[in-house]
């Protein structure tokens, strides 16, 4: 009875991180490229207590063991990085990625970033950055007269100067995709940064090679489905609810042990 108090304690453990994600995603419900996690449970070790396929005292073998589980532990929280849905506005800097793909952005130590947030500014210098003030990488610089920004579905940043009848070309967006983006390290504001698991960035121009396309004035809004999160934090707090009750169970019974009496 006393194992069944540590095991009922690691479900609920369990049960409150699934509750915190889950309010970490609903949380993002709106926060443009957010991608939801998902998160994975495994089971702890087992106590054998007869191993199958062992021999009995009349020589027959027995043909499944005994083996009790302790408990279970929290094996992952990966992100999904489904396409979330676009939200059309009039910015012209506001440029999704439809299709598979990250943007890259330098950091303030110079690192390179990742990240699905197509919100674009510009900055005093006249360079294209994030709303937090990141340059875009390759850098692309907005003239100080342009009259109007087009990006075409390949990332080419094209404006109209005064006086001049054809669109002067800018700039090239390039984007890159991983291997195993689930295996990226999130760093907040909407930025990934590359890990050994996620394996090496590859860089190429938008829609070619399975790369995904650009869309100008979209925006890719967070692909968390408030339905989903709902029906899953009623399960989890049912599951918090099975579990406490275990313990409470199990205290009763040695309760009752206590009480004995020759």
């Amino acid at each position: 009875m006393v194992r069944s108090l540590y095991t009922a304690a690691t479900g609920m453990q369990s049960q409150q991180m699934n509750i915190d994600n889950i309010s970490n995603n609903l949380s993002n419900v709106n926060n443009a490229g957010f991608k939801k996690g998902r998160i994975l449970f495994e089971d702890l070790l087992y106590q054998e207590l007869r191993a199958a396929g062992s021999t009995t005292a009349t020589g027959t073998i027995h043909p499944t063991g005994i083996q009790l589980g302790l408990g279970v532990m929290t094996a992952a929280i990966e992100k999904i990085h489904s396409q979330g849905s676009p939200k059309y506005t009039e910015n012209p800097l506001d440029i999704m990625i439809q299709g598979d793909g990250f943007y890259q952005v330098e950091l303030p130590d110079g690192s390179i970033g990742y990240t699905r947030v197509g919100s674009f500014k510009v900055d005093a210098n006249g360079d294209v950055v994030t709303p937090q003030g990141y340059r875009l990488f390759p850098n692309i610089n907005m003239p100080e007269n342009a009259l109007s920004l087009n990006v075409t579905h390949d990332g080419i940043f094209s404006v109209y100067l005064p006086g001049e009848m054809d669109e002067t070309e800018i700039g090239q967006i390039e984007i890159t995709r991983f291997i195993n983006p689930a295996g990226l390290k999130t760093i907040g504001e909407n930025i990934y940064i590359q890990t050994s698991s996620s394996g090496a960035p590859q860089v190429n121009i938008p829609g070619q090679d399975g790369f995904g396309q650009l869309r100008q004035h979209f925006l890719e809004m967070s692909n968390v489905s408030v339905v989903e999160e709902m029906v899953d934090m009623i399960t989890a707090q049912r599951a918090y609810e099975m579990d406490s009750k275990a313990i409470q169970t199990s205290d009763e019974m040695l309760q009752i042990a206590n009480g004995l009496k020759r």
